[in-house]
């Protein structure tokens, strides 16, 4: 495990390198003429005059060559210098780390939340398997898990907002605004800790140390919090990863529909606007975030399981 670890270090800048250039070739992929989309972002839909085309292509170096472009955007990112918005005129790296400090505060209270309710779930699933009890969590995980995020946040917001009148509908300006987000992205992460839990720990107590350790005498509080719950929690800190890295970027649904001032919603508005530049410093940052959780994921399993060290 340590030797894949390392060598997923030596590959990181590799992966980072290959990835950057995909992201600077997008405007090029998708045929988005970056200067175009900066002109209609400030003047509308009016007369472009084509002298003022040319001297922008020449303000912002399109028309070196692509190497050299490269060099400079990626040079300038290195230095945190991302520029300035094609619409709002605001600097890129502000209005991206506005926005992944929303995103993330989504994204943390959400995972800890789906923690705190899956792991007893899942643990009381495991103790009492093909129970009624059993059956119960695993059919309300199937829900949580079948029922789309589009469909629920309007739901939800017909029920508590519009309904009830207990919560708002949309918007950012306090912690009750967190509130219908929330419910909204916990169910699916929820649903898949508690199974993930309840398979991890059926697996574990299969398991000839437990059985030995049950012949000793041993209760069944001590089996579960000092020898299997530590090893369950491996394949559960994976999916905790995973989540983490995909709502960080995967949470525009939720956004959108709550409008919420997230990572998520920001890329989006930059799609529909045509703020490429906007959109190539957003995906970079989404794929350094997750290379990044991905790595410490390897790095907990390490901690977690000893045995994996050689």
């Amino acid at each position: 495990m340590q030797s894949a670890l390392l060598r997923r270090l030596v590959g990181l800048p590799v992966v980072l390198f290959v990835t950057s250039v995909l992201i600077f070739l997008l405007p090029y992929l998708t045929g988005i003429d970056p200067t175009m989309s900066i002109i209609r972002a400030r003047i509308g839909e009016r007369t472009i005059d084509a002298a003022a085309v040319a001297q922008l292509r020449s303000d912002l170096g399109l028309d070196r060559t692509l190497a050299g472009q490269y060099l400079t955007w990626i040079s300038d990112v290195a230095r945190g210098e991302l520029g300035l918005s094609y619409v709002s005129r605001a600097p890129v790296g502000e209005i991206l780390g506005r926005g992944l400090q929303v995103t993330a505060l989504l994204t943390v209270t959400t995972l800890l939340l789906a923690l705190l309710l899956s792991l007893p779930l899942g643990i009381l699933a495991a103790r009492r398997p093909g129970s009624w009890l059993d059956m119960l969590i695993t059919v309300v995980c199937q829900a949580g898990i079948a029922v789309p995020q589009y469909v629920l946040g309007p739901l939800l917001i017909l029920i508590f907002a519009l309904w009830l009148g207990w919560l708002p509908s949309a918007g950012w300006r306090g912690p009750f605004f967190l509130v219908l987000p929330v419910l909204t992205l916990l169910p699916a992460p929820l649903a898949y800790f508690a199974q993930a839990t309840r398979a991890a720990l059926l697996d574990v107590y299969q398991a000839d140390y437990m059985r030995t350790a049950r012949a000793k005498g041993l209760s069944n509080r001590t089996l579960l919090y000092r020898h299997a719950l530590r090893n369950a929690l491996i394949p559960v800190t994976t999916l905790v990863t995973l989540w983490l890295a995909g709502l960080l970027g995967g949470s525009v649904i939720v956004e959108v529909i709550f409008a919420v001032p997230g990572l998520g919603r920001i890329l989006y508005d930059a799609v529909i606007a045509g703020d490429l530049l906007l959109l190539q410093a957003g995906l970079l940052l989404l794929v350094c975030l997750a290379v990044a959780i991905s790595t410490l994921t390897d790095v907990i399993y390490l901690w977690l399981n000893p045995s994996m060290r050689g």
